[in-house]
C-alpha cells in the first residue's frame, strides 16, 4: 500500500484504566484494516508520562480517510467499541493530526551490526 498521509491520534486516558485502553485499542485491530486504514499501531505510555497513548493509521489521501470513516460509521464492531469508551470514559481527550511522509524516511530497517564502531 502506497501510504501519503498518516492520521496521527493523540489519546489523553485514565492512567487508571489503561488495561481498558488496550482491550479498545486491540479491538482496533481487528476493525481498522477491514474499514481500509492501514493501521500502524497503537501505543500505551510505558515510561514518563502515564496517561498519553498514541494510534497512527495511514491512507492513501484524505479522501481515502474519508471513506474509510464512511465505512466506520456502519461497522458494527466499530460503533461497538466507540460505546465501550463513551461508556467506560477511559478516553479523556482525543486528538487528532494528519501529516504525510517524508519520501525516503519511511521504515527504514537499521543498518547497524553488533561489533560496528559507534559514531559520535
Amino acid at each position: 500500500m502506497s501510504t501519503t498521509i498518516t492520521c496521527f491520534i493523540r489519546y489523553q486516558i485514565d492512567p487508571f484504566q489503561r488495561e481498558a485502553f488496550k482491550a479498545y485499542a486491540q479491538n482496533w485491530g481487528r476493525i481498522i484494516p477491514r474499514c481500509g486504514g492501514h493501521l500502524l499501531g497503537y501505543f500505551l505510555p510505558h515510561e514518563g508520562t502515564n496517561d498519553i497513548a498514541w494510534g497512527l493509521i495511514a491512507f492513501n489521501s484524505l479522501a481515502a480517510y474519508e471513506a474509510y470513516r464512511a465505512r466506520l460509521r456502519t461497522d458494527a464492531e466499530g460503533r461497538a467499541n466507540f460505546e465501550l469508551a463513551q461508556a467506560k470514559r477511559f478516553i479523556l481527550r482525543e486528538e487528532r493530526t494528519f501529516a504525510e511522509v517524508v519520501d525516503g524516511t519511511f521504515c527504514l530497517p537499521s543498518t547497524w551490526a553488533p561489533g560496528q564502531a559507534q559514531g559520535v
